[in-house]
């Protein structure tokens, strides 16, 4: 007996094709003010360059503070059964649902001159982070690590433990474990929210300019950039930025649809 296709619900789809214009329109506008002709030259703007440069290079040092530590922090609370788990997990995820510009005052009072733990990096070291570069790294690696550990976690928990248990009666250390054995099929997951918290440092925004400042050259980053070129008399340099933001976002989640939103 052949089953009789049924037809979709007029409602839905009315609802559905709007919802799909409500985030397709602002996208279609950008592109079509996108000024295409100037569209090279003003890439090639020294402020521009310097900007593009800072963004990329703050944020892949971003996402390396996030691997160094938020790694480990994703095995424990994957592993690890301890008071207080569900406290520090939901600490850890903060940043994702914190108005970046709170999380920019919180940097301050915490790694600023005056800082609870700024001013001893100060004062014993020498190490200054509001303003500076090093601040600009600190502020995207604070709004991104959440992405990865969230993915890291989430790996952690859903491996099957027989082959490292395999390994460990083999005589292999549990750093020897972690490095060949979990590492490894744990990779693509880790990778996916590797490239995650770098796409979400990359747009940082709120953070960094309350944190780092917008100084050309040292803490202007591209989406700063884009809010000083909308500001000026230029807004057309502004627009080409935020053309590439939006194709480097695109592409990142069409590459991860398939391990990150679960279609094809």
């Amino acid at each position: 007996m052949t089953r009789r296709r049924e037809r979709p619900p007029l409602l839905a789809l009315a609802a559905g094709s709007l919802a799909a214009l409500f985030f397709v329109l602002p996208l279609v506008g950008l592109l079509w003010h996108a000024p295409w002709s100037a569209a090279l030259s003003d890439l090639g703007e020294p402020d521009v360059r310097k900007a593009l440069r800072l963004s990329m290079e703050a944020s892949l040092a971003a996402v390396a503070v996030c691997l160094l530590l938020g790694l480990p922090l994703a095995w424990v609370l994957a592993r690890i059964d301890f008071p207080g788990r569900r406290l520090l997990r939901a600490l850890t995820v903060l940043p994702m649902v914190l108005p970046p510009v709170v999380g920019g005052i919180a940097l301050i009072h915490s790694f600023g001159r005056r800082g609870i733990v700024g001013q001893y990096l100060d004062r014993w070291f020498g190490i200054v982070f509001p303003f500076t570069t090093k601040g600009v790294i600190l502020a995207e690696a604070f709004v991104a690590m959440p992405f990865l550990v969230v993915t890291a976690e989430a790996a952690f928990r859903s491996l099957d433990r027989s082959f490292e248990d395999a390994a460990r009666t083999l005589g292999a250390s549990r750093w020897t474990v972690f490095r060949r054995v979990t590492l490894p099929l744990a990779g693509p997951a880790l990778g996916a929210g590797a490239v995650l918290c770098w796409a979400r440092a990359l747009g940082e925004f709120g953070a960094t300019i309350t944190f780092a400042g917008n100084f050309p050259g040292t803490t202007q980053t591209m989406p700063l950039a884009v809010y000083l070129s909308l500001e000026s008399s230029h807004p057309e340099t502004g627009i080409v930025l935020s053309l590439v933001l939006l194709v480097v976002s695109l592409a990142i989640l069409v590459g991860l649809r398939d391990r990150w939103l679960g279609v094809s």
